[in-house]
């Protein structure tokens, strides 16, 4: 007696949006054979996978061709929307740099000097770095700069800010009570501290990458680890913190997976697959 075909269980989820550093990535900057295969099985099921990172696309284009990823990226914090088969931006929103100055005096008026880094606007913009900024990932391209003049000369998508004796999350609180109704002030990962164009977070970016795919905020999944994911996760209907994740995020996740070195989000995709 011949056996019933096996049914194939449909995935409840259009659009599958993961970050980056510490979600999608492994400690050593690398993708999982067993994440790669469980997103192949999303997309096979009808879902489009979509990264939605804080790295502008300069710092991000070396990770999608890596993945072999040819569809459209949310970078910058939302900031660009990037399609990368095609190696070309769809829309990119910059930083006032006159309210970030202003934004700057106010927060250093209040708690003493910062050091400075800023990511410049396009496909080849540079990541400028000045004195004192300790720049993380480690081999991430980036320009020295001295004079502070130098980071307003180009557009900006947004500036970084460090400081020598408040933690990220105390300098993202007093950034944000200083300053926080002239720029976004968001903290991105360990030493990321960002202010951003107001009202910008990565949820504005995924919206409207969400619809030129023909997605809904109700018809997304969205893995994240930090704070800077939160509006995201605000968006789409499900979000996902890894057991990584910061405690600000992971109160406000609808579920929390394992880490991203343990296949944090393979293991939410298989059970969704059956």
């Amino acid at each position: 007696m011949s056996q019933p075909a096996p049914v194939t269980p449909s995935f409840p989820y259009k659009l599958v949006a993961t970050d980056l550093d510490g979600t999608l990535l492994r400690p050593d900057g690398t993708v999982s054979d067993r994440t790669r295969e469980a997103l192949t099985a999303a997309t096979a099921a009808g879902a489009a996978h979509i990264v939605v990172t804080g790295r502008a696309v300069p710092w991000t284009r070396h990770i999608l061709d890596d993945l072999g990823y040819d569809g459209i990226a949310v970078c910058g914090q939302g900031a660009q929307v990037y399609h990368a088969g095609e190696h070309r931006l769809l829309t990119s929103v910059t930083l006032d740099r006159q309210l970030a100055g202003l934004a700057l005096a106010k927060i250093e008026a209040e708690i003493g000097p910062l050091a400075l880094a800023a990511s410049r606007d396009g496909l080849a913009g540079e990541v400028l770095v000045g004195p004192g900024y300790a720049v993380q990932g480690g081999l991430l391209p980036s320009l020295p700069f001295t004079d502070v003049a130098d980071l307003w000369a180009a557009p900006l998508n947004k500036v970084y800010i460090q400081h020598p004796g408040l933690d990220d999350d105390a300098l993202t609180e007093a950034a944000r009570q200083v300053a926080g109704d002239l720029v976004g002030v968001t903290m991105a990962g360990e030493g990321v501290v960002e202010l951003l164009p107001l009202g910008l977070s990565k949820a504005t970016g995924l919206s409207l990458a969400a619809r030129r795919l023909d997605a809904k905020a109700a018809d997304t999944i969205a893995f994240g680890d930090m704070p800077n994911d939160i509006p995201m996760f605000g968006w789409a209907a499900h979000g996902v913190a890894m057991a990584n994740a910061h405690e600000e995020l992971k109160a406000v996740a609808d579920e929390v997976t394992t880490s991203n070195e343990a296949d944090g989000i393979a293991m939410v995709l298989e059970r969704l697959l059956g």
